[in-house]
């Protein structure tokens, strides 16, 4: 699918002419689409002027590039139709792979990635599901016995060993003169990819060099408004972090997700997690810690086709979550391997494995322990 092919079926849908006449899309009469409530955006509307459809309940943007990246346009479409509650719905043929940060935003319909496929006309880029362009948003079809097929294209993946390691926590900061964000991502990019960060953004791509004390003086000049940033490594370890940090009563907060790509035959530094937990708690104010492991690609872009969804490995709670808790009910948790246990004994943090991150049973086992902190049955 073309850019041409693109406009040509913008103007089936919307009415106008293409050149060449002949451009393919034009007359497509396989995949029909009602038109009701549905209206082009000439100039631009609800501070959207990227958007190519909108309606009242969507805004549909067009894309037809090898990577669907996060930049400062899309960021700020989708910023506008959350503000003028709409959904955000990027539309792009099955070629087109998504940023890790954009994949992200995209989960949870209504917003969507609606791949356009020329066997099943249009299918969700992430969950598979067929979909169908219905009261001026595309929404899941059904058949006659109310189940969603799922689209041919999707299913349709060869496994090819590569991995991704997933790390999902948040620390929170006094509010000091002194404080210089970014610390906690530093020690878990090194201690994992083997590197620092080598750049920083607010958008994709990130091209400032990495620095902690340009990254704490933009948060803080926004503040109390949250701040939002990208982060890359080097070409030589794929790795991309999202950090976003917001002044919240308890202080300041960091809440990071840092993704790296491992190719077939490398290993993931499973193991390190544990003292980078430590680590963490020691001296970077960890609250929670969630590592998993994924097959997915290493280069850490979202294909529209299946990947496996990723296993928890380990899980770690901060001294102050475990005094939440209930110290007690931490520190004995119904799990195969004991907790380790992260800084002092008086005031303790708890690392908890849950298995090598290849097993589903790391599933069980996380839902196991969420239980037991909750105490409930």
């Amino acid at each position: 699918m073309t850019t041409g092919a693109f406009a040509a079926r913008l103007a089936t849908l919307l009415g106008g002419t293409v050149w060449p006449p002949d451009a393919p899309g034009a007359d497509d009469p396989s995949h029909p689409v009602d038109t009701s409530g549905i209206t082009a955006v000439p100039t631009p509307a609800a501070a959207q002027p990227a958007v190519d459809v909108l309606t009242d309940k969507v805004a549909v943007v067009l894309q037809d590039r090898p990577v669907i990246a996060m930049t400062s346009w899309l960021s700020e479409a989708l910023r506008a139709a959350l503000q003028s509650e709409r959904a955000l719905q990027i539309v792009t043929p099955r070629h087109c792979r998504l940023s890790l940060p954009t994949g992200t935003a995209l989960t949870g319909p209504p917003t969507r990635w609606v791949v356009q496929d020329p066997d099943c006309g249009y299918y969700d880029g992430l969950t598979g599901a067929v979909l169908r362009w219905q009261d001026g948003a595309f929404r899941t079809a059904e058949t006659s016995d109310g189940h969603t097929p799922l689209a041919s294209a999707f299913a349709d993946a060869a496994r090819t060993g590569e991995r991704q390691l997933l790390l999902r926590f948040r620390t929170v900061h006094q509010p000091e003169a002194h404080l210089l964000l970014g610390g906690a991502l530093e020690a878990a990019w090194q201690a994992l990819a083997g590197e620092l960060p080598t750049g920083w953004g607010t958008a994709e791509p990130a091209n400032l060099p990495w620095s902690r004390r340009h990254l704490t003086d933009l948060a803080y000049e926004r503040a109390p408004r949250p701040t939002w940033t990208v982060v890359v490594g080097s070409a030589d370890r794929p790795a991309l972090a999202t950090l976003r940090v917001l002044r919240t009563p308890e202080g300041v907060e960091e809440d990071i997700t840092l993704a790296i790509g491992f190719r077939e035959g490398e290993q993931p530094p499973v193991s390190a997690v544990a003292d980078l937990a430590a680590e963490l708690t020691a001296r970077h104010n960890l609250r929670t810690l969630l590592a998993q492991l994924r097959e997915a690609r290493a280069d850490l872009t979202v294909p529209p086709h299946f990947e496996r969804p990723p296993v928890p490995f380990g899980y770690a709670l901060g001294p102050t979550e475990v005094a939440e808790a209930d110290p007690a009910i931490a520190a004995r948790p119904p799990l195969a391997t004991a907790p380790v246990r992260l800084g002092a004994a008086t005031r303790p943090g708890y690392y908890y494995p849950l298995g090598d991150g290849e097993s589903v049973e790391g599933w069980s086992a996380f839902e196991t322990l969420l239980r037991h902190l909750r105490g409930t049955p």
